[in-house]
């Protein structure tokens, strides 16, 4: 079965190209960014780790760490890793998993539990599911699940807005509205009564709907 936000993410040892790990004591206190890859050496995954690395410092300044996955050997990633920097100028030192058994890709629903046969022998459409992404937080709980087809490349910067967006409102009783970005209004959940939220927002709010209550996004 697929992961599902609410779940815990489940917890592996694995070879990366950074050595090998344990999963929760790599991750320790911080937030966790999972990106998977149905096969090395394919152009449009090959751009997104060089996109991925060129923002690194990005996810950093979030407190969040990035890691990627294929089915393939780690061998096959170090190589992979030089054709990266060469074709989008941006050099990949976060860890990228080996995961030539499927160990890791069945234990988070990115393929089918059945699926058999040597990494070297499958093909990127043998793989397609695994292409995918999780946001997991510092609790190990799975905060985001998001599924592309290999022929579409991923809007990281997306990835960026809705970790703004998590950790804004896991410290605040806030949700974010369509479109939303760093700074913007945001609205008072439904849980918070008018009397609480006075207290807690003394400058008021706009309610363009009695449901509706949007004010000015806190202050960390």
């Amino acid at each position: 079965m697929a992961l599902q936000i609410g779940d815990t993410a489940p917890n592996f040892d694995a070879e990366t190209t950074e050595g090998n790990i344990n999963f929760y004591d790599w991750a320790g206190d911080s937030w966790v960014v999972i990106f998977s890859h149905p096969k090395d050496f394919t152009p449009v995954c090959t751009t997104e780790l060089g996109a991925m690395a060129g923002i690194a410092d990005q996810f950093a300044a979030r407190n969040t760490k990035i890691i990627g996955l294929s089915v393939d050997s780690v061998d096959d990633h170090q190589r992979w890793k030089k054709d990266i920097a060469d074709a989008t100028g941006n050099a990949v030192h976060y860890p990228m998993i080996g995961d030539t058994e499927m160990t890791v890709a069945k234990l988070f629903g990115m393929i089918h539990p059945n699926a058999t046969g040597k990494a070297a022998e499958r093909t990127a459409a043998d793989n397609k599911t695994v292409r995918t992404v999780f946001v997991i937080g510092p609790d190990r709980e799975v905060k985001l699940t998001l599924a592309y087809p290999m022929s579409t490349g991923r809007n990281f910067d997306e990835i960026l807005r809705v970790l703004d967006s998590i950790q804004l409102t896991a410290k605040h009783k806030v949700a974010t509205p369509v479109n939303w970005q760093n700074g913007d209004d945001v609205i008072i959940v439904p849980a918070v009564s008018d009397e609480e939220a006075k207290e807690k927002f003394p400058q008021g709010w706009k309610s363009p709907k009695p449901y509706i209550r949007l004010v000015s996004q806190p202050e960390d």
